[in-house]
């Protein structure tokens, strides 16, 4: 089924997509909840119509977007978690939240929603998948250290 979401939706998509669900869930959760409405050939027109003029909108946020990926991309960013017995395993696990807070300190705001990573649960290199725009993505690449 596809739907056209009315407003972003955590690892789904963002407002005025269109996209692939499972029938059961467009029907029973997001078209009830408002949040989608069943992509019929007039919605897709007005969709299309509405998209238009937001071109322009939409171009001065995909070069802030473009300008945000290279700074992330050079940041060094480094996760400091509590580790078993001197081991490699963490006690627990990194969350999406601890990366974005490593990222605010470095000075970069990135909505949580928009962020994947791994389960993650033992020292060493990773990398976390932001999507910053509907048409604009990156890898952001950091490393889980031993807290001192």
């Amino acid at each position: 089924m596809d739907v056209i979401l009315k407003e972003d939706v955590e690892k789904l998509g963002f407002k005025n997509e269109i996209v692939k669900v499972k029938n059961g869930f467009g029907r029973n959760f997001l078209i009830p909840k408002g949040l989608a409405v069943l992509a019929t050939k007039s919605a897709i027109k007005i969709l299309n119509e509405t998209l238009k003029q937001r071109q322009e909108k939409e171009k001065e946020e995909i070069a802030e977007a473009e300008k945000m990926v290279s700074n992330l991309t050079s940041l060094e960013v480094v996760l400091h978690a509590k580790v078993i017995d001197g081991g490699n395993k963490l006690f627990g696990s990194i969350t999406v939240s601890q990366f974005v807070d490593a990222l605010s300190k470095l000075g970069q705001t990135v909505n949580p929603k928009f962020v994947k990573i791994a389960s993650i649960k033992e020292l060493g290199n990773y990398e976390a998948e932001i999507r910053l725009n509907r048409s604009v993505k990156t890898i952001v690449p950091f490393k889980v250290e031993a807290e001192k």
